[in-house]
């Protein structure tokens, strides 16, 4: 039996007819930049998200950097975030001339440690990017009262959390915008490069719509300086499809790691992921943690059973970082769990027996000691 980490060939044949005549009509419109296939799945998407508007963009980095841009963070400026996170939380950051602060995690469920926060708060400080890590949300009620207290933006970067929920709202709707991937593997996936916020913020979103084109308000009138950041017509059809099938494909990622759970739950040298008692999961990434990581992906692999690590440095190691000086040990829970992160198989049209096939391996197959 093989498992692959993901299949995006499965998800396909499941909406084949679908997702052909969607992109069949992108064609015969010849809408491929911008257009109505982006503003319906825009319109589709705030809905779905609770809020009032959805602004698409070019990828979830593009997303991450104009929320930022247009909510006035620039040079001089500090946004706290975690150091486990993919690094384009922190590069949108320091592509606003910004300098990004990190703190660490709370282990349970590796996201913003809310106690941490209000320490690393300075006179420069205009921002929090929480960081719903593979599908579970931040504890949000805390971050958000330490961040209104000190008239704070915050804007969750809700790239990995489609459908995820903090106390039955939306990841993307607590602060003041979400910024989300739709990197073909996400839960919600392109089938290229496209990112989106959303925010009930009408002057955000308008300054995200002038600035993704260039910083038009008109054609070739240019109120501010921009970029460009616009999702493509072919993404907006194909996401569109897609986000009728989200809820569905969310409720068996969670049987799916439920049914982990049930195999590995207590099993000695595995830490399963805990889903909290705030939260919905949505399991983007399954990340169990193991002291044998990398010895244990090549044997996997010859099993072929095939994983991944997210992540494997925190940010505040990584080479591009390092003129911030922050030495090894400084954060320790997102330390710890970066050494020991194994991202097992995960995607809605994963089979019971795979999962089987893939727990019995862990743990019979594979000494963990």
């Amino acid at each position: 039996m093989q498992v692959p980490f993901l299949d995006l060939k499965a998800q396909y044949r499941s909406i084949k007819e679908e997702i052909d005549a969607a992109m069949q009509a992108v064609v015969d419109q010849t809408a491929f930049a911008g257009g109505p296939f982006v503003a319906r799945f825009e319109e589709a998407f705030a809905k779905f998200c609770g809020c009032k508007y959805a602004v698409g963009a070019g990828s979830g980095t593009d997303a991450l950097w104009m929320a930022l841009i247009a909510s006035g963070v620039g040079p001089g400026d500090e946004v706290i975030t975690v150091p486990d996170t993919f690094i384009a939380t922190a590069e949108a950051i320091s592509f606003c001339g910004a300098k990004p602060v990190f703190v660490d995690v709370v282990e349970s469920t590796c996201n913003m440690d809310p106690e941490k926060l209000e320490s690393a708060i300075t006179e420069r400080t205009k921002a929090v990017i929480p960081v719903h890590l593979f599908g579970q949300p931040a504890d949000m009620d805390p971050i958000l009262e330490i961040a209104r207290r000190h008239g704070l933006l915050v804007i969750e970067d809700a790239c990995q959390a489609h459908g995820s929920q903090y106390k039955g709202r939306m990841a993307g709707s607590l602060g003041d915008a979400g910024c989300f991937s739709f990197y073909p593997g996400k839960n919600l996936g392109a089938y290229g490069e496209a990112g989106a916020v959303v925010t009930n913020s009408e002057a955000l979103a308008e300054k995200m719509r002038m600035f993704r084109d260039h910083g038009q308000a008109r054609k070739y009138e240019h109120e501010m300086i921009g970029w460009n950041a616009r999702m493509d017509g072919l993404q907006g059809a194909v996401l569109s499809v897609k986000l009728n099938h989200l809820e569905d494909w969310n409720n068996a990622r969670r049987q799916n790691a439920h049914f982990y759970d049930e195999l590995l739950q207590g099993v000695p040298g595995i830490i399963v992921p805990t889903e909290a008692d705030y939260a919905r999961h949505v399991y983007h990434i399954y990340a169990i943690r193991v002291k044998n990581r990398d010895k244990l992906i090549p044997q996997l692999a010859e099993h072929q059973i095939f994983c991944g690590i997210h992540y494997p440095i925190p940010l505040h190691l990584q080479k591009a970082y390092e003129s911030q000086a922050i030495p090894a040990g400084r954060f320790p829970v997102a330390e710890q769990c970066a050494s020991e992160f194994l991202s097992l198989p995960m995607y809605p049209e994963l089979t019971r027996e795979q999962i089987e096939f893939v727990c019995t391996t862990l743990k019979t197959q594979i000494p963990l000691e």
